[in-house]
């Protein structure tokens, strides 16, 4: 029988998966059983899953998104909500937002953001937060599937716009190595040349002009409402207070008025990528 209690999408950790899923089901025009053969379990895997009593299987999760065309998304809930990848707390309360943005504006400093990251940049960075002692290996590698998922929100249907202001000290940061580094940044060039992103660099010469001393992202989803997000090193802050985000904004402007145009800034981009060709 198919159970029709409504979920609270912030009652429990495991409560986003649930609603996801049972509202692609549905307009995917399925019942639960149909849904249960196409993943190949029994429907009170399905009805479990929806009502989020309990975790089900990451293989469970991997055939729900198959079967219902949602690109990873529903793989990613499930390695946020398991969590075994140590996230930093309130990064997972960020990344189900930032799924449904309309708008993404970000600023980085030192690292390529992980949305834009290739998975040899993202491996090298990771591989150094095993080494430094940050980490364990097997976090590591969630991290890592965590990370790549993400980026499936930059190809998806309807396409969100980013805007991405990018201190000169990302580019300059060899993490890898030089031949990771020159990949890295021809992977900048190509997401900037696409439809939805656009990139600024922030050169060392504007100096205290830079609006933000810390990386920060700034959200606007559908209901046009505005979230913010910043982290510290082990804890990550989800802004939801207008003034405050407001606030933000307006130092995002300025940052991107102050800031090179996109060509100089591709220029940039492009000449540093020379640098490091052998």
């Amino acid at each position: 029988m198919v159970n029709i209690k409504e979920i609270d999408p912030e009652s429990g950790p495991w409560a986003p998966f649930g609603v996801l899923l049972r509202r692609s089901r549905k307009a995917a025009g399925l019942t639960q059983a149909q849904l249960a053969k196409k993943i190949g379990c029994n429907p009170s895997t399905v009805c479990v899953a929806e009502l989020a009593t309990k975790q089900v299987s990451r293989k469970f999760a991997e055939a729900a998104d198959k079967a219902l065309g949602l690109h990873g998304a529903l793989t990613l809930m499930w390695l946020q909500a398991s969590n075994s990848a140590g996230l930093a707390e309130g990064f997972a309360d960020f990344t189900k937002f930032e799924a449904q943005a309309r708008e993404i504006r970000l600023f980085e400093i030192g690292a390529v953001p992980g949305l834009f990251q290739t998975q040899a940049y993202a491996e090298a960075e990771l591989t150094c937060a095993v080494d430094l002692g940050e980490v364990t290996a097997e976090q590591a590698q969630e991290r890592l599937a965590i990370r790549m998922a993400r980026q499936k929100l930059l190809t998806r249907t309807p396409l969100p716009f980013v805007y991405a202001a990018l201190d000169e000290s990302v580019l300059r940061w060899q993490l890898g190595g030089p031949s990771i580094m020159a990949e890295q940044l021809e992977r900048l060039e190509e997401l900037a040349a696409g439809p939805n992103v656009m990139i600024q660099v922030i050169p060392f010469s504007m100096g205290v002009h830079r609006s933000f001393r810390s990386a920060v992202t700034l959200l606007t989803i559908g209901d046009n409402s505005q979230l913010g997000y910043t982290e510290t090193l082990h804890r990550g802050f989800l802004e939801r207070d207008r003034a405050t985000v407001i606030s933000w904004r307006r130092r995002y402007d300025r940052l991107q008025v102050d800031a090179p145009p996109r060509a100089e800034s591709l220029a940039m981009i492009r000449r540093i990528r020379k640098e490091l060709a052998p």
